[in-house]
């Protein structure tokens, strides 16, 4: 029954968290675009071992007027193929309990006019929160935007000690430094 309470207590505040970070993105209908089923995925390759995690649930949303862009995910959302390798990811590694959402809000700095179908590279500065840590970042993506629908995808590397994600000396060997993530979302008219 605690743990019941728990996870509703969490999904209250990761809601609350996900108004909170959204607020901003103040528009009508036709500007706002929102996917709740973003892919976000990360690899770690050594010549040890090979990690992968894979989440369909964040949430994204974008502001057609000011360029604003918002991504949130719940850090158990990641899959393995390994269940052990989920395990640590949750409980040594993110602690998922302490720090349950990562994030990322910035704005894409191209002077380039959403409404307007085209294939267009961008950067977005903001900031990425990961394991309660905030950093100031500029991530490349690409944006194709067709009659209804966005589609965003990036690419970017996240160092671990950026986010003070400790890796203990017993498998520092088998993790990497950096994590290759990959975002890819679908977003539709808020309505």
């Amino acid at each position: 029954m605690k743990i019941s309470h728990q996870t509703s207590c969490e999904k209250l505040i990761l809601t609350i968290a996900a108004i909170a970070l959204f607020s901003v993105v103040n528009s009508s209908a036709q500007t706002l675009y929102k996917a709740t089923n973003a892919t976000v995925s990360f690899f770690s390759k050594t010549p040890i071992e090979d990690i992968d995690g894979k989440s369909e649930t964040a949430t994204t949303l974008i502001n057609l007027e000011t360029k604003d862009i918002a991504f949130m995910i719940q850090n158990n959302s990641f899959q393995f193929p390994n269940k052990l390798m989920q395990e640590h990811f949750n409980e040594k590694y993110m602690e998922s309990e302490k720090y349950p959402a990562s994030s990322f809000r910035g704005t894409i700095q191209e002077n380039i006019d959403l409404k307007m179908a085209g294939v267009y590279q961008v950067t977005v500065m903001g900031k990425l929160t990961i394991h309660g840590v905030i950093q100031e970042r500029t991530i490349p993506g690409t944006i194709t935007v067709k009659e209804g629908s966005i589609l965003l995808e990036s690419n970017f590397l996240v160092k671990n000690a950026d986010h003070k994600i400790e890796i203990p000396s017993l498998v520092v060997t088998k993790i990497a430094k950096e994590l290759d993530v990959k975002v890819k979302a679908s977003l539709f008219p808020k309505k």
